[in-house]
């Protein structure tokens, strides 16, 4: 009896995804913030090799867009961690 509830119990948890839908939105979010923090760090560069811009050390490339980077994977961690079957009146 108890071999076929674990057989059973089994085959439900195959069938079944790990993350529900809000994860997945979740995540997304997380990675459209990852992708502005790579995208504002691009640039700043010079097409002259031997004439230096100092560009490169703008705030938004130095402070905002590492912050983003590093905000998005938190994010990320969170969906991941993320249990939206919780009962919020658990009493």
């Amino acid at each position: 009896m108890g071999e076929q509830k674990r057989k059973k119990q089994n085959e439900l948890h195959r069938s079944s995804f790990i993350f529900k839908k809000k994860n997945y939105k979740v995540m997304l979010i997380g990675l459209g913030v990852i992708a502005l923090g790579f995208i504002l760090m691009s640039g700043g560069g010079s097409d002259d090799p031997n004439v230096f811009n100092p560009e490169i050390y703008n705030w938004r490339r130095i402070r905002l867009a590492p912050a983003l980077v590093l905000i998005g994977f938190g994010i990320e961690v969170y969906a991941i961690l993320l249990n939206p079957d919780k009962n919020k009146n658990t009493n």
